[in-house]
This record gives structure tokens, sequence and C-alpha cells, in this order.
């Protein structure tokens, strides 16, 4: 069996987020890891794409001081009129400017973190872990993506015995895979679309590995909830979520599907990234879409969730 040692390794953490209740059982401490291999065009967290740092920009909390433009040590920031502009192809992600603005307008988004600071972070919540039966759940981006640092806080958690679970979109080698199914107690693995040309074009990569990974982890036998983000005019077709429910059934061992219907929480961050969101015209689905789609679920499955 694996065993790896939880100290001296580092990862790329973004967010730390404490009793959250819809990443698992109970009450639980999100860890949000950065850098994802998919570019699913709904994404809500952009900011967990690219595994290296990034520049969050909140222009309204901007109060012209022009701080960041002297602060700036590879001339990425200029004056247009009253607004400082940073050319985004030229800054380093070094965090002067962060440093420098006075309002909390620039934020540096991802950082260098030890295993032993993650686990000492959400030791904190012990107390209501073990009165919910919650836990620490990995989320990002895709965790997987940084397989080795994951398994070694998921190896720290155990020692401690904290439950575990890592939010995932089964897009990682094999070998990946079974490593951190050894010490992970849970899996909440995202199944968007099953035809693989249309996973293929509104994702950026195909399903064939998603599909097979998650036959790996019913065939060792791992706990794991599938959970299924509805996309309004993307996956939320009735072909789509039986193929889905069909192919959960035939797996055997899986008992519950979540329904994640989509929200437009993560929009304004895009213009944040200096990005443009690619479905400004999607509207999140009715409450009658919703039951719909889970009325059809449980034909396959035992519980369906959300």
């Amino acid at each position: 069996m694996l065993r790896v040692s939880p100290r001296r390794m580092t990862g790329i953490v973004f967010n730390i987020m404490r009793f959250t209740v819809n990443d698992g059982p109970g009450i639980r401490t999100t860890v949000f890891l950065k850098g994802c291999p998919l570019h699913c065009l709904w994404c809500h967290n952009p900011e967990a794409i690219s595994p290296q740092p990034e520049l969050f920009i909140r222009a309204d909390l901007c109060i012209r001081c022009g701080a960041c433009l002297e602060a700036c040590p590879h001339a990425a920031v200029r004056r247009e009129d009253d607004m400082f502009v940073t050319a985004r192809e030229v800054c380093r992600r070094c965090g002067c400017c962060v440093e420098a603005c006075w309002s909390g307008a620039r934020e540096l988004v991802g950082r260098e973190m030890t295993t032993e600071e993650v686990l000492e972070e959400v030791s904190r919540d012990t107390v209501f872990y073990d009165e919910s039966r919650g836990g620490v759940t990995f989320s990002g981006g895709e965790p997987l993506l940084q397989h080795e640092f994951l398994a070694s806080v998921l190896q720290g958690c155990r020692d401690r015995g904290i439950h575990t679970a890592v939010d995932t979109s089964g897009y990682a080698a094999p070998t990946v895979l079974d490593a951190v199914a050894e010490v992970a107690d849970l899996f909440l693995y995202d199944f968007k679309l099953f035809d693989e040309e249309r996973h293929r074009r509104f994702t950026g990569v195909s399903n064939r590995l998603i599909l097979e990974n998650l036959r790996r982890l019913t065939a060792r036998k791992s706990s794991v909830i599938v959970r299924v983000p509805l996309i309004p005019g993307i996956n939320d077709d009735d072909e789509n979520i039986r193929a889905i429910g069909e192919f959960v059934a035939s797996l055997g061992g899986i008992s519950e599907i979540d329904v994640l219907p989509y929200h437009e929480t993560g929009l304004a961050k895009y213009g944040r990234l200096g990005r443009v969101y690619a479905l400004r015209e999607v509207a999140r689905p009715s409450p009658t879409r919703v039951e719909e789609v889970a009325a059809l679920l449980c034909e396959y499955v035992a519980t369906v969730g959300g």
C-alpha cells in the first residue's frame, strides 16, 4: 500500500473555504488546488485553470492612486485616462503591485503551501467535522493535477482521523488515480457529458479517460458520488441524462448522483482575470427542469441529491 509522507511537499492553493455543506457529507473545509486540464465553458472557478498564480483586479475598488504603476518593475501597468491598466502579457505576477495597492483592488490568486501548512489550517475545524461527520474536501481546478501533493495531504488527514473527499473530473492517468484512491475516503466524480464529441466541444478534452477511470474506481470499490453539473442547452437534455444514468447503473456500486444546477456566481471573476465569459446568455435551469432531471436519474440510482 502507498505510504506518503505528509511533510516537505508543496502545492499551489488558491482558496481554503470553511463551513461548506455541498462538498461531501457533513460540515467540511474545502481546499482548492490550482490547475486544471479541462476548459469547461461554464467554469465558475476560472482562476483555477492555470497552475500558476494569477493577478485578480477588482476595478470597482481602485482609488486611482497610481501606486501600482510606480511599484511594477516590469512596466506592465500603464495609465489610460484616469484608469490604470495592466498588460497581462507583460505581467510576471511578481506581486509588487498587490503589495502596493492601498484599496485591495489587486490580489495574487494562488500561493505555495506546504503539506503541514494545509494540515494546520484544516485541523482547526476538527470539532465541526466530529460533530457533523464532515471532513475535508479537495477541489480545484483539478486536484489530481497536483497528485503527489494531494496524496501527501490526504495521508496527513488520515493520520489525524479526518474524513477526506476528492472532487475530480477524473481526467488523470490511471496510475495517478490509483495512488490517490489508496488514501482518499470518498470521490465526488463530475460527469458532464456522455457523448465524446460533445464532451470535447464543451470541455476541450475527450471523455474516454474519464469514463475509464470511473470504471476503475468502482472496480476497486472506492466510495463514489457522481455529480452532474446541469448546464441549460449543453447537457440538460434527456438523451444525455439517460446516458449518464445508464452508464452509472451499469458499473454497480454507485448509489448516489447529485445534480448541481448551473449558477452565475463565477461570472465576475472572468473580468477580474481579463478574460471573456463565453456563456453570458445561459440562465439557471428552472426548478421544474431540475426536478425532471432528478426524476430521470432516480430510474438508475437509489439516491439523487443536489
